[in-house]
């Protein structure tokens, strides 16, 4: 999120498209009720008329998979009707950069494809540079080569009669949302997304948020209160795992994972920092030296010295065009590439796309571990539907976990507050604290290579493992380690530091080793004052619209609202003078913390303020990116079709394509799929409800949950049920290219066939809840059993969102 749950009671128009926040995110909609009783519109788009529609000023369906055409259609339209802040446009975004000549886009693809390995040359979107190597800008934005340019070019084909089609929404619709929420650009207004797996669980995954953000810059909603980016996370603690590297590519803080190519500290520094010549660029990034030798004197200690890189060659490194995440590594085990594999926290049997080829993968292992709470369908794979135990050679381990109420440690919620939870109950049975399984594990492997049972031992026997106190795990240690110490006596910013105190805040971070860091982002969380996250002040900042600074702790440095120095015009007026986040006032920024203490970037007499800094602080130009030339996929979002879909040809003009070129598709012979194909005519999604959690691993157990949800469902319009002849409650097989799942009718009106392009196409919904373990008689299966094995070519996470079924009688 770049705002925060509460923020969302500030906004005057609230988009929830990609999520169902009022049956998935309760909480969330508290703040949704509170703006609409104040006069905000709420504005739901979804295949399927939600709890939340029903409480929608404006509802809109769309088919699955098209949400680039929907919302590509109003960019065109605040374009057409000059409605984007012009000033905020020109001096906050790239609008003004001119583009290099080489980047073109015909039929479907950007310049610099390769058909052969399916990716781009990115070099061919560059920016064109002065002689001082700075971006050259038009700040009126008529040059024909410069974004804002390129941009009305791009999406011109996007009419509303095109989108229509390719949505199946209504012209009218359209318009009625283009008008509702463009509005939310006018001075003294917001607007704000909430989003979730509705919109990332795509091939076009990334660029659905992108076509989003390209919205919200354009309005001037991005650093203001009511108005930003949301994601809605789907667990109480995603976004803290991600923040601390739960994914393949970074380490903690977002730091890129090293290549192999880059071999020393330095390699990686060259080709992992990002250089400005601009002198109003903060460029923030540039500090990241600081926060890796931080980091890896916080992972090795005193064994990190200059002389031996800081132990950066002790770090694993990753080969390049090669992809470490999900999906490529149950391709990987089901090729039988992997012999050993830690199923932590999770239940691929059931979560994971195209669930049957994970369920064959398993069997090809040496060893699994399951971390969990309780058995479940990974843990019991070999016993499940189609598997002959006998013939199965994986030896699994299950290591049980307690829950969250019975440990203590903070989360980071989908707002990046940081809070404190206290232990209540004690652990049941052999179960242990994750931090206490982890710990022991580590001491184990520690014994086995000082024994020399293990080649290359130094990353491990070197490898910092102090976090227990009286032998048990303590998450006071860990969360210190993570805030980061000094480790000399020294002095910065005419300030004299001790060893050993803790760093008050990321700015202190050094590159000579005089600091540590487990994450530069959550400098700042356990300071000398104490932990940070376990304030519970109910105290307002002094613009009272709802930061509440004294109440947990905020990444980064406790800012509440991130990019807040774009919510002030280049004077330091707020754009809202209602709800204003921070302001120019008596030669400082009064309010949240502010992106950076520099001056406004003119001023009063309107020349440039020498001393000030572009408001996006962390892109390297320090402008917000509406041409984002680092995507895998384009540096602007283009409508593609999912990978199977119900048409034969992309329906958007002057694109050939009708699949992301660079999605990610896998070809074993478990990775069958089709696309327009008479066996499979009907669009599947898969969604929550409220009953469930996640697969069920916690829910389905639990016999009066059990009995409010007791079955696999597909839910489908009353026009699919009449045309193939089912009734509501009746059992029905889904079938798609990989699989089949027994499921109930749910016949509502809460789907309706969509028009497109003058052919009637039916969509049907699934929970992904169950699976075989419960209810007891095996009867429920999995969604995933059905879904595709393909994904976004940015983050690889799976297109489970849209793909092809049909539905037929037993």
């Amino acid at each position: 999120m770049t705002n925060h749950w509460i923020d969302i009671k500030n906004s005057d128009c609230i988009l929830i498209m990609g999520s169902n926040a009022a049956e998935n995110h309760p909480v969330s909609f508290k703040y949704v009720t509170e703006a609409m009783a104040r006069g905000a519109k709420l504005i739901s788009v979804d295949p399927r008329f939600t709890k939340t529609s029903s409480r929608a000023d404006i509802y809109a369906p769309l088919r699955s998979g098209t949400d680039i055409a929907f919302l590509g259609g109003m960019i065109k339209y605040i374009l057409d009707n000059d409605l984007y802040n012009f000033e905020y446009v020109s001096q906050y975004t790239n609008a003004s950069f001119i583009v290099t000549k080489e980047f073109k886009f015909d039929d479907g693809i950007f310049s610099g494809f390769d058909p052969k390995t399916r990716s781009y040359d990115k070099s061919k979107w560059s920016f064109e540079m002065d002689e001082n190597g700075v971006p050259q800008m038009d700040r009126e934005l008529k040059d024909s080569r410069c974004v804002f340019q390129l941009l009305k070019k791009h999406f011109k084909r996007y009419k509303t009669s095109v989108v229509s089609k390719i949505t199946g929404t209504s012209e009218a619709d359209l318009k009625k949302v283009y008008e509702t929420y463009a509005a939310s650009g006018a001075p003294g207004k917001a607007g704000t997304v909430m989003y979730a797996m509705g919109w990332t669980q795509h091939t076009v995954g990334v660029q659905n948020i992108r076509t989003m953000a390209i919205i919200q810059l354009l309005l001037g909603n991005m650093g203001v209160a009511g108005g930003g980016v949301n994601a809605l996370r789907g667990e109480s603690n995603v976004q803290g795992s991600t923040d601390h590297c739960l994914l393949w590519h970074i380490w903690p803080g977002y730091l890129g994972t090293p290549r192999a190519s880059m071999e020393t500290l330095d390699d990686y520094n060259i080709k992992n920092t990002p250089s400005s010549n601009d002198p109003m660029s903060a460029n923030w990034w540039q500090n990241k030296p600081k926060y890796v030798v931080s980091l890896l004197k916080s992972f090795f200690g005193q064994n990190a010295t200059k002389h031996n890189d800081f132990g950066y060659g002790w770090l694993p490194k990753v080969d390049e065009g090669v992809h470490y995440s999900w999906l490529d590594l149950f391709d990987d085990m089901y090729k039988g590439d992997i012999e050993g594999f830690f199923a932590w926290g999770q239940n691929p049997a059931c979560s994971g796309t195209n669930a049957g080829k994970n369920r064959e993968a398993m069997k090809k292992l040496k060893w699994m571990v399951n971390v969990n709470l309780f058995d479940n369908e990974t843990g019991s794979f070999w016993n499940g539907p189609g598997m002959n135990p006998s013939t199965i050679e994986t030896e699994v381990f299950m290591l049980p976990a307690c829950v969250s109420v019975e440990k203590e440690g903070s989360i980071t919620n989908s707002g990046r507050w940081m809070q404190w939870r206290y232990q209540g109950p004690k652990p049941l049975g052999n179960s242990k604290p994750d931090g206490d399984i982890i710990l022991e594990l580590g001491h184990r492997i520690k014994e086995q290579y000082r024994k020399g049972h293990g080649v290359f031992p130094d990353p491990i026997l070197n490898l910092k493992w102090d976090y227990s106190t009286d032998g048990a795990y303590d998450p006071h240690k860990v969360a210190r380690e993570i805030n980061g110490f000094f480790l000399e006596d020294v002095t910065i910013k005419g300030k004299q530091y001790k060893k050993g105190t803790l760093v008050p805040s990321f700015a202190f971070l050094q590159d000579d080793g005089s600091t540590s860091s487990a994450n530069w982002l959550y400098c700042n969380s356990y300071t000398e004052k104490g932990n940070m996250s376990t304030r519970r002040s109910q105290k307002d900042a002094p613009n009272n619209i709802g930061l509440y600074p004294e109440f947990s702790w905020c990444w980064p440095v406790n800012r509440r609202i991130i990019y807040n120095r774009a919510a002030v015009d280049p004077k330091g007026n707020p754009w809202d003078k209602e709800h204003w986040v921070i302001r120019w006032k008596n030669g400082g920024w009064e309010g949240d913390v502010p992106d950076g203490g520099w001056p406004p970037l003119q001023n009063e007499d309107g020349t440039v303020n020498p001393n000030s800094r572009y408001p996006f602080i962390m892109r390297k130009h320090g402008h917000g990116q509406i041409f984002g030339p680092g995507r895998a996929d384009g540096p602007f979002p283009e409508h593609y079709e999912p990978l199977e879909c119900p048409i034969a040809e992309n329906l958007m003009p002057d694109n050939k394509r009708l699949v992301n070129p660079t999605a990610a598709i896998y070809g074993t012979d478990a990775d069958a799929h089709f696309t327009c194909d008479a066996r499979f005519p009907f669009v599947g999604t898969t969604y929550r409800t409220v009953e469930h959690w996640q697969t069920g691993l916690m829910t389905r157990p639990q016999p009066w949950l059990l009995e409010l949800q007791p079955q696999m469902f597909v839910e489908m319009s009353e026009q699919l049920a009449e045309l193939r002849g089912f009734k509501n409650g009746e059992r029905v097989k889904v079938v798609s290219a990989r699989g089949s799942v027994e499921c109930t009718a749910m016949v509502t009106k809460r789907f309706q066939p969509f028009n497109i392009d003058g052919v009637d196409v039916h969509q049907v919904g699934l929970p992904w809840h169950f699976g075989w373990r419960w209810p007891n008689d095996g009867s429920e299966e999995s969604v995933n059993l059905l879904t595709p094995p393909t994904g976004d070519p940015n983050t690889r996470i799976p297109e489970t969102k849209a793909f092809m079924v049909n539905v037929v009688k037993l």
